[in-house]
C-alpha cells in the first residue's frame, strides 16, 4: 500500500531524505511526528478487537493492575506503602494500569511519553510497553563489515537504502557488534532505550522501577535473529513490511535487557531481575491469584480469562518480561 501523501510531505521535510536518512531517524518521524506519527495522532491503538491494532497486558485491567499491584506490594514488603507514589509512564491516554484499580500507595497518576519524569521522593516507576516504541538503528553485515540501514524516498516510494556512513550513535555501538556475522545478518539496535531509561531514573526519587516489555539478550539478538526483531502490528496481526503505511502501524521491536540492567545499575539501583511475566506474576502475586481463582471456582469468568492471558506461556506468559529493581 506504500505511504501517505502527508507522510511523504513530512518525510520530504528531512534532510537526505532522498538519499536516505538513518532508520532510527525515519521510525522517528513515522512514531511521533507531530503531524503523522502513529502516537501523535488520535486513534484507537489498544484493545481486543479488529478496530484496535493490538492488545497488551493493560488491555486485561483491571486483573493486570490488581496483580502489579500484589507484586509490588511483595518486592517493597517491610516499607511503609502509603509513603509511595506510583507513577506510570507512557500509559494510554485515559488509560493505564491502575485505573479503578484500589491500591495502598500515596498516590497514582499516569506521565504520558515524551513527557519528562518529575518525580521525587519514594516512588513505584512503572511502565507497560515504553522501551519497545522508542527508535531503533538498524545494522547488517555485508561485504565483511557492519553496514547502517536507512530509508530513502524515491519518487514516491521508500526504499531501503545502506548509508555511505553509519550515524555517530550507531559507529560508537557498533565497536561493540560482534567482528563477524553471516551475510545479510540484521541487528535491530535498540540504542534510544538506554537515554530513555536515564532520563526516568536519573530524577532524585528512589524506590522502585518496574518495566514489562519484549526484549532479548544480547546474546540472542547477535545470534538468533538473522532478519531482525522489527515488526508492525494493525489490526491484530503482525508484518514485517517495516516501510509499509508508516504513521498508520505500530512498529516495534524487542529491547535489550543488558542494556536496561547495566543502566540501572549505574545509577544506584541494586539487583536488577527479568522474570517472564508468567513467573514473575506466579511467584509474586501468588495470594492474589489464589484469590481470583477460589472465588470464581465454579466458572470460568472473565476475570479467569484475563488470568490465562497474562499468565499462559502459549498467549502473553512468555512473550512478556518484567524488569525490575531497587534503590533505597
Amino acid at each position: 500500500m506504500g505511504s501517505s501523501p502527508a507522510f511523504r510531505a513530512a518525510f520530504r521535510r528531512e534532510p537526505n531524505a532522498a538519499t536516505g536518512v538513518s532508520f532510527a531517524r525515519y521510525m522517528e518521524v513515522a512514531m511521533y511526528d507531530p503531524e503523522v506519527g502513529y502516537y501523535t495522532a488520535k486513534r484507537r491503538r489498544v484493545g481486543r478487537d479488529k478496530k484496535a491494532d493490538f492488545f497488551t497486558s493493560t488491555t486485561f485491567s483491571p486483573v493486570f493492575g490488581e496483580l502489579v499491584v500484589a507484586a509490588v506490594t511483595g518486592l517493597l514488603a517491610g516499607k511503609n506503602l502509603a509513603d509511595y507514589e506510583f507513577v506510570e509512564m507512557g500509559a494510554e491516554p485515559a488509560g493505564g494500569a491502575l485505573k479503578d484499580v484500589p491500591h495502598p500507595f500515596r498516590s497514582y497518576r499516569t506521565i504520558s511519553f515524551p513527557q519528562p519524569l518529575d518525580a521525587t521522593g519514594q516512588c513505584i516507576v512503572f511502565s507497560n510497553e515504553l522501551f519497545d516504541a522508542q527508535p531503533f538503528h538498524r545494522a547488517v553485515w555485508r561485504r565483511g563489515a557492519w553496514r547502517e540501514l536507512g530509508v530513502a524516498l524515491e519518487g514516491d516510494e521508500l526504499k531501503e537504502v545502506e548509508l555511505v556512513e553509519p550515524t555517530p550513535e550507531l559507529a560508537e555501538a557498533i565497536k561493540h557488534f560482534p567482528r563477524e556475522a553471516p551475510e545479510d545478518y540484521h541487528i535491530d539496535a535498540p540504542l534510544r532505550t538506554v537515554p530513555l531509561l536515564e532520563r526516568i531514573i536519573r530524577p532524585t526519587w528512589t524506590g522502585l522501577f518496574l518495566a514489562f516489555d519484549y526484549g532479548k539478550s544480547w546474546s540472542s539478538l547477535v545470534r538468533s535473529h538473522p532478519e531482525g526483531t522489527l515488526r508492525t502490528y494493525s489490526h491484530q496481526k503482525m508484518g514485517i513490511e517495516i516501510h509499509d503505511r508508516p504513521g498508520e502501524v505500530d512498529l516495534t521491536g524487542h529491547v535489550c535487557w543488558d542494556w536496561l540492567i547495566d543502566g540501572l545499575q549505574r545509577n544506584g539501583f541494586g539487583e536488577a531481575l527479568v522474570e517472564s511475566q508468567e513467573s514473575f506474576f506466579a511467584t509474586r502475586a501468588t495470594v492474589k491469584l489464589q484469590t481470583i481463582v477460589e472465588v470464581e471456582a465454579n466458572a470460568f469468568s472473565a476475570r479467569k480469562q484475563a488470568v490465562m492471558q497474562l499468565l499462559h506461556p502459549g498467549n502473553m506468559g512468555q512473550k512478556f518480561q518484567a524488569l525490575h529493581a531497587l534503590r533505597e
